[in-house]
């Protein structure tokens, strides 16, 4: 069976009700492609908000983060029974920076994925090298590594969606080319296989998530193991529509 397309917004800290608004009423009224999931996700605040906005069948809400514990003495963070009790049916975990800026590590990213994914969200998984892992030649052991982390908790891959997303290429205008994605995917596809199976390999769905924006997004069209993107600056803007359509 094919992978379905799969095009992530992430909002980031930004956004006010005005703006939510206004992005989801755009998607609302858009001619969106039916053959393509569409998760927005915008700061914690706004989730219900843009739950109780969104009528477009393809279209869902995400949260940015999720503890990983049920409830309890945790100031400042979202549980994922409150992102469940708005509607929301996903949360990004593993973003760079999520791991760069608040030290999230490998061990943690594993934790809270096997969480949210036990307690009933989809899980979008960031995996990705920095521009000096990148230099270095490591990107492949990165991601390996990455991978292993939650591999070693995660025994069912149903409702996980893995993001690449190369650090080096976030919010600098920078993007790898079609064929550099594609070849990254491919290798990750591969030790999916060896780890998980080739039935799991290929089944999850590997989305390109540095810099894609309308401009850039139909040049990956025909790489066979990009499923999609993880998009951030540009799913606050009307562009947000034509990579949902790059497909199509």
């Amino acid at each position: 069976m094919a992978r379905q397309f799969f095009v992530g917004g992430n909002f980031k800290l930004n956004g006010s009700k005005a703006s939510i608004k206004e992005i989801v009423e755009r998607l609302n009224s858009a001619n969106l492609s039916k053959n393509t999931e569409v998760v927005i996700c915008p700061p914690a605040i706004y989730l219900d908000y843009a739950t109780s906005l969104v009528s477009a069948p393809t279209v869902s809400v995400g949260a940015q983060n999720a503890y990983n514990k049920a409830s309890g003495a945790f100031t400042g963070e979202n549980s994922v029974e409150m992102i469940k009790d708005v509607n929301a049916k996903w949360v990004i975990l593993g973003h760079s920076e999520r791991r760069s800026y608040f030290h999230e590590d490998d061990k943690i990213v594993a934790d809270k994925t096997k969480f949210a994914l036990d307690s009933g969200l989809g899980v979008i998984l960031c995996i990705g090298e920095t521009l000096e892992e990148k230099k270095a030649g490591i990107t492949l052991d990165v991601v390996k590594r990455q991978l292993d982390a939650v591999i070693a908790e995660v025994k069912d891959w149903t409702n996980v969606v893995i993001a690449y997303e190369p650090v080096w290429a976030i919010g600098t205008g920078l993007a790898a080319t079609p064929e550099d994605a594609q070849e990254i995917h491919a290798s990750i596809r591969e030790y999916l296989v060896g780890k998980l199976g080739a039935d799991v390999a290929a089944a999850t769905r590997i989305l390109y998530g540095g810099s894609a924006n309308g401009s850039n997004a139909a040049t990956f069209k025909d790489k066979a193991d990009v499923d999609g993107f993880l998009v951030g600056g540009a799913s606050l803007k009307p562009e947000f529509v034509d990579i949902i359509n790059s497909r199509d």
